[in-house]
Parts: C-alpha cells; sequence; structure tokens
C-alpha cells in the first residue's frame, strides 16, 4: 500500500522506518486507500529549515520573476484541475462537482496573486522636510506556515500560499491527515511551473507537528482554518511564540427568511447551503431562521426539494457524497438522536439512508429538523453535517437578535425583497461575511475572508488586501542626501520646518 510522504526541498523525503503512520480512507467505500507519514519534531524540523534557507534568495527574487511563476501555476492548474478535483473526491468524499467549484475558487487567489507587483506598491512624499523624502516598502515577513482542515484540501491552503509565496515568502503547508494528497500533488505542480525548491513544503501531521511548527523559532507567521477550540489554541500558542496569527475558526451561519421573500429561491438557497458538502463546510448555513407566517409553507418546500436529493458515491453523479470518516458520521447521527429527543420535530431523518456506492461508506442522508430551539445542541453545536435546523420567529428584530447572540460570527444571509430591510440588516447584524439573498457569502479573493466574534481569532482575514498585509512588513524610510553646501554643527533637536 502506499505511504504518502512528505514534501522537503522540492522533493519527497525519504520514508523513515520509525515513523509513524496515518490511514487514508475512500470515505465512499469506506476502503483504507493508502497510508501517511505523521511527521515527528525532526522532520518538521526538515522542512522549516528548508524554507529558511530558501527565503533570502526567494525574497530578492524579482516581482517579474514570481510573478511568471505565478502565471505557469496559474495555467497548470487550470489545464489539470480535472486530477486534483478528483483527488478530492476520491479522499474527502464530496462530489467531483463540488470539487472541482473547491478547486476554481482556489485559484481564484492565484489570480487575485498574480497582481503583486501592483499590490507591494509603496507610497512616496518628496519633501516632507526640507530636502527630506519619505517613502514605504512592504517587505515579506518570513517562512510561513498554513494549517489546513479535511474540507477544503485544495481552496483553503490556496488561500494563502498564493499571496504568501507572491510576497515572497516561503511556505510550509501541513494539510489534514485525513486527505493529503491534495496538498503533495499541488507541490509537484509548484515544482514544474518553475519555484525554487524549498519555497513549498508539505509536512503531513497530527498534533505533534503541529505544535513542532507553532514552536519553531524560524516560523514568522501561522495561517490556520479549523474548529474554534483549535483556532484558539493555535493562535495562543502561536503568539506565545511570538508569531503573528490568523486563526479562523468555527461557525453556526444562519439565514433569515422575511415574509416578502421568494420563497421557492430561499428553499433552494437553503437546500444547497445546508446540504453541499454533506455539510462539511464552515461557511453552511445550518440554520434557517424563518418568521412565523411562512415558516410552514417553507418548511414544506425545504423538505420536498431535499426529498429528491441522491446521495452516493460522488464519482457517480450524486447529487451529495459521504462524510469523511465513519467516526464523523457516527458523531453527527448522535446529534440527530440528541434533536428528536430534545423535541424538535424531525422533518426527514438522514439516519435511513441507501446510497449509491459500494462497500461500506460513511453515509448520512439529508435531515431537516423544524421547530428547534436555542437551547438544543442541535442549534449550539457546529454539527458539520448534513442536518438542517429551522428555527421559528416572530419577526425580523427577533430573528437579528438570536443571530447577534450566537457566539459564532462568520457568515449569514437574509432573504428578501425589501431593500430597506436588507440595507438594515446589513448594518446591524455582527457578522463577519453577509449575504443578501445570497446563501454562501464568500467574497471574491480581491476582498478577504473571516468572521467575527468566536469565528475569528486575530485581526487579519484570509486573501484579499489583509493577506497582502498579513504576509507582509509595513517599512517606513526616511532619506536625506547631502548637496555640496551641507556643513556646520546644530545640536538642537530635528525640526520639521
Amino acid at each position: 500500500m502506499q505511504t504518502i510522504q512528505h514534501w522537503i526541498a522540492g522533493s519527497y523525503a525519504n520514508p523513515d522506518p520509525d515513523s509513524r503512520l496515518g490511514e487514508v480512507t475512500n470515505p465512499a467505500t469506506g476502503k483504507v486507500s493508502s497510508r501517511v507519514a505523521l511527521a515527528s519534531a525532526a522532520v518538521v524540523d526538515q522542512a522549516v529549515q528548508a524554507a529558511a534557507a530558501a527565503f533570502p534568495a526567494w525574497r530578492d527574487t524579482s516581482l517579474a520573476r514570481r510573478v511568471q511563476i505565478l502565471f505557469a501555476f496559474r495555467e497548470l492548474l487550470n489545464a489539470r484541475k480535472g486530477e486534483l478535483a478528483a483527488i478530492i473526491t476520491a479522499e474527502h468524499g464530496k462530489v467531483l462537482d463540488d470539487a472541482l467549484g473547491e478547486v476554481a475558487r482556489g485559484q481564484e487567489v492565484v489570480e487575485f496573486a498574480c497582481g503583486i507587483p501592483h499590490l507591494l506598491k509603496g507610497g512616496y512624499t518628496e519633501n516632507a522636510s526640507t530636502k527630506v523624502d519619505v517613502h514605504s516598502v512592504r517587505q515579506p515577513v518570513g517562512p510561513a506556515v498554513i494549517i489546513s482542515p479535511f474540507n477544503f484540501p485544495a481552496m483553503v491552503p490556496m488561500w494563502f500560499f498564493p499571496v504568501a509565496i507572491a510576497a515572497g515568502n516561503t511556505v510550509v503547508l501541513k494539510p489534514s491527515e485525513k486527505d493529503p494528497t491534495a496538498a503533495n500533488w499541488m507541490a509537484e505542480l509548484w515544482k514544474e511551473a518553475g519555484l525554487p525548491d524549498g519555497v513549498f513544503n508539505v509536512v503531513h501531521g497530527d498534533k505533534e507537528s503541529v505544535d513542532a511548527l507553532l514552536e519553531h523559532p524560524e516560523i514568522k507567521s501561522v495561517s490556520f482554518v479549523g474548529s474554534t477550540p483549535i483556532a484558539r489554541y493555535v493562535y495562543e500558542r502561536g503568539t506565545a511564540s511570538g508569531k503573528r496569527v490568523q486563526a479562523l475558526g468555527g461557525a453556526k451561519n444562519h439565514m433569515l427568511v422575511l415574509p416578502d421573500a421568494d420563497l421557492d429561491l430561499a428553499a433552494d438557497a437553503a437546500v444547497n447551503a445546508g446540504y453541499g458538502a454533506a455539510g462539511e463546510r464552515c461557511m453552511a448555513i445550518s440554520a434557517v431562521v424563518a418568521v412565523e407566517s411562512v415558516a410552514d409553507e417553507l418548511v414544506a418546500k425545504i423538505a420536498e426539494r431535499t426529498a429528491k436529493l441522491r446521495v452516493g458515491d460522488g464519482m457517480r453523479g450524486t447529487d451529495m457524497g459521504p462524510l469523511v470518516t465513519a467516526a464523523h458520521r457516527d458523531k453527527v447521527a448522535g446529534y440527530i438522536a440528541a434533536g428528536e429527543e430534545a423535541g424538535a420535530e424531525l422533518v426527514l431523518d438522514g439516519r435511513t439512508v441507501e446510497p449509491d456506492a459500494e462497500g461500506d461508506g460513511f453515509f448520512l442522508a439529508p435531515t431537516l429538523f423544524d421547530r428547534v430551539t436555542p437551547e438544543m445542541s442541535i442549534y449550539t453545536d457546529e454539527i458539520f453535517g448534513p442536518v438542517l435546523s429551522v428555527v421559528r420567529v416572530p419577526g425580523y428584530d427577533e430573528g437579528l437578535t438570536l443571530i447577534n447572540d450566537n457566539p459564532y460570527g462568520n457568515g449569514t444571509a437574509i432573504f428578501t425583497n425589501d431593500g430597506g430591510a436588507a440595507r438594515r440588516f446589513e448594518n446591524e447584524v455582527q457578522v463577519g461575511m453577509v449575504g443578501i439573498n445570497v446563501p454562501i457569502p464568500v467574497p471574491m479573493a480581491y476582498y478577504s475572508f473571516g468572521g467575527w466574534k468566536n469565528s475569528l481569532f486575530g485581526d487579519s482575514h484570509a486573501h484579499g488586501s489583509e493577506g497582502v498585509h498579513f504576509f507582509t512588513r509595513g517599512k517606513v524610510v526616511t532619506t536625506r542626501w547631502l548637496d555640496p553646501s551641507h556643513g556646520g554643527i546644530n545640536l538642537g533637536f530635528p525640526q520639521n520646518i
């Protein structure tokens, strides 16, 4: 059986006979497809040292050359995106069309980073003081760590590494050990695009490797996406080690549906945003907040659409694939049982499923709850599965309060045809990303991605202008070139005259 190795300094690391190994499973069949080497602190050090050694030369590589390599990577990725999508489907389980969409959204950040010469332009002031000029520059921080989750093995790393590399940094990527092959595939693509060895490295592992990365003195920045408890841990441990950290955490995303909304549009959106990728999205809608006067009709429309979804192997043209592991499938099934026991109305029970797949995959069908209340665990917890909860409210004010009282603030949406209500919601809701008749408001790459409250630790969002600032440091230079007439001594404090 193949063992997936680390990618260090432009090639695969030699197998370590003492290395711990993890299993990589095809979640549609339940079969182990490969093993993955789990990095020790010593292996992490090798990868970091490779990144540190490559940094000075890459930092001083011209912007023109960096952009040429980025464009080459973009062209290769565009030509071979089907390969990467198939890898994602085989290891994560999401359907092939969804995997292709993931690659496309990651590609947007690559294209954004191709504009790095403009994004890194500084400012210049002539004669700020007499014959004194001032200018600013932005310079790379140094070796950067990216710790990415299982649910987007290509897109989430691409939120960070194109901008980091374009800005002159080197990278060590630690992908999820559940679906590690996509990271190695992208490393090979970078080499083919002409990226110098050591600029992009991949180490596979678990908590041991994460801790080693967070504490390594050569690492200057850490970018993380995952659950809120781990995001908090990464932020606290990374900053304690003197690193700048952006740690994106969990979510409980709400979709407020007002009485004047197009209910067919809202029902389509709830199904798409609630059950896509089997609900394993940090931007998934998991709570539909329905104004009571339209709740019955809305729930009926959602149920009608959900019941028609085909569940099965993502390679077979189904609508929804499996969950990533058996343990996670069982955890989500436990939430369904807890919701039923708490008194929520179970409209559709996903525990009864006949998937279009071979073997013993990790499947649940889409589940729909109605009359969910805020104290139930299916509302309070980020389930990360195909479970959609409908919470009924009397009107707009109560819906807004419910959303703002939630400890998460990643994404939210409102469905309405009332421009005044939409504008008020945009202004009043305490969430970082807002959709108006858009259920998953993931911004384009030239804007920045990130939430509020317990959905973000640190003050920098991913990609966009905030991403460029995260991977660079500002420097201001004050210059005076003396002309031949200069002379004399003055012990007074300098004056801006």
